[in-house]
């Protein structure tokens, strides 16, 4: 035998004995993972309970959301839905895992952001180190914060107002992309709010760009985070001169605001900034990139930006479709006021069918639609949700989407029925987590609520409107339901809306406007 031929037959031994000893450990992992995992016993699908791969395919497709409200209905309120990870379907689960000292965000949360090493409201795990940011960011977003910002706030709503009115005076009717808009308003108040500073991206294109940047990274980490593997394969995107230019041209931008506002007076607006600059390091070294602030700041402004806009578009949406809806909320907005400039935040405290409305549209279209994962500190203690005993690594959470459609708490729930809210509110409130819940829950729900209520009681008050387009979702289940995409926080389009000035109300807005014009 000559030694090419000894040397082949070696090769061909050595391919033969590789493969048939990575079969043995495929075989051996499934039959772990099936058979004697300690989540075992919980069904869930197949792929599922071998990799994280399943979850992160759909959050890919973005219907993580859908996907798992269908295995709810298969297999029940407890779903295995990853190798070490639980989903569940109850109003117990959300209290045991939510309102839990106990639990924590898991590493995976790191994919919220641009690599950040600093920990931040959003990622940090140590349970003190969160509860200290939670305590500065809650007095920026608190119900006494929003009182003094709420002037910013309508002065940003009414640019919103008057691009309506301008469009009823056109001589062919033009449509509005509530969502567009909504989020363009949303994305104008996170930078005054944070640092004082207007990105004017209702009015300019100049900082356009961070929109498809955020959506991007929204959708990426969005992927990261359910399917924590595929981490290490963000350096492609880095490879990408697109990404590349717009990530360069965005933290730019950042760093503009802070340093902007870090050059005025603390004091100089009411702000982000003036409530934590002297907790916060601006910078821990000669890069301000590297500081607490700017690690608060590149996560705080998408996600006060981001959203709102989903409740807004949302209302919107389901007002034009229930015309019993539209009128009894018109009708109350209409005749609690007589003129629009008396529409603000303690004024509508009254309107309890606009808040049943509001909530309603948070219910159908949460503005983060899936699975938030919480994972439980180190114990001698037992960990249990649900009355199940999770084994020690096992990460669990709820799918928001998913509990808000369950009819054991909301009867037909593809029904946009604010009379819900109304009826029996305690009921479905345990059940209603838009905003998450417990010491991790948003702190931005006063801020959301207030925005929301102004633009549509604004809105209603100036104008009527009727549909053009809709985004709707088709099913054998339901029909004519505004459309998520899960990319963290909630994708949609529209609706589209044409509005008609009510009556000679709208001369006020001119008559402001000119005012204005001339003080100024």
């Amino acid at each position: 035998m000559t030694d090419g031929t000894s040397m082949s037959s070696l090769l061909l031994a050595v391919a033969y004995y590789g493969f048939a000893a990575l079969i043995s450990y495929i075989s051996l992992h499934i039959a772990y993972n099936v058979l004697f995992h300690p989540l075992s016993r919980y069904p869930g699908p197949f792929v599922a309970k071998l990799s994280d791969a399943y979850n992160g395919y759909y959050a890919f497709t973005r219907q993580l959301h859908t996907i798992t409200r269908q295995n709810h209905l298969k297999y029940g309120a407890v779903v295995r839905q990853g190798p070490n990870k639980l989903v569940f379907n109850s109003v117990a689960a959300l209290q045991d895992i939510y309102k839990n000292d106990r639990t924590t965000k898991p590493k995976a949360y790191i994919a919220l952001g641009p690599r950040l090493t600093i920990p931040t409201i959003f990622t940090a795990q140590d349970r003190q180190v969160h509860r200290a940011r939670r305590q500065l960011i809650g007095r920026v977003l608190s119900d006494r914060s929003m009182r003094i910002f709420e002037p910013t706030m309508l002065d940003e709503i009414d640019i919103l107002v008057r691009q309506i009115l301008h469009s009823t005076q056109q001589p062919q009717s033009t449509t509005f992309n509530m969502t567009e808009r909504a989020r363009l308003l949303g994305f104008d108040l996170a930078g005054l709010l944070a640092f004082g500073y207007n990105l004017n991206l209702q009015t300019q294109e100049e900082n356009s760009f961070v929109l498809p940047f955020l959506e991007a990274g929204f959708f990426w980490s969005s992927v990261f985070l359910h399917w924590p593997l595929t981490r290490r394969f963000a350096i492609i995107l880095a490879t990408l001169k697109v990404f590349r230019r717009l990530r360069s041209k965005y933290l730019s931008l950042v760093e503009h605001i802070i340093t902007s506002r870090t050059k005025q007076d603390k004091n100089a607006q009411h702000d982000f900034y003036s409530i934590v600059a002297d907790d916060l390091d601006s910078s821990e070294s000669d890069s301000i990139r590297e500081g607490e602030l700017w690690a608060e700041a590149t996560l705080f402004l998408p996600a006060a930006g981001d959203t709102t806009k989903t409740a807004v578009a949302a209302i919107f949406f389901y007002l034009s479709e229930n015309a019993q809806c539209y009128n009894t909320l018109a009708k109350e907005i209409r005749s609690g006021f007589t003129s629009g400039s008396q529409i603000h935040g303690p004024a509508l405290t009254g309107c309890r069918y606009l808040r049943a409305c509001i909530d309603e549209a948070l219910r159908m279209s949460p503005p983060v639609a899936g699975i938030l994962w919480r994972e439980a500190y180190p114990s001698d203690q037992p960990f249990t949700v649900d009355g199940h005993v999770i084994p020690h690594g096992t990460i669990v959470g709820v799918d928001i989407y998913a509990i808000h459609y369950n009819e054991e708490y909301f009867p037909n729930p593809f029904t946009f029925r604010p009379e819900r809210w109304l009826d029996d509110p305690k009921t479905v409130r345990n059940a209603f987590a838009p905003f998450s819940l417990g010491p991790r829950g948003c702190a931005g729900k006063a801020m959301a609520y207030l925005e929301i209520s102004l633009v549509v009681a604004k809105i209603l008050w100036y104008f009527d409107f009727r549909a053009t387009k809709i985004g709707v979702s088709h099913g054998n289940e339901y029909a004519r339901v505004f459309e998520l995409l899960d990319n963290f926080t909630s994708s949609h389009d529209g609706p589209h809306l044409e509005f008609q000035q009510r009556g000679d109300y709208c001369k006020e807005l001119d008559d402001a406007q000119v005012k204005s014009q001339v003080k100024s």
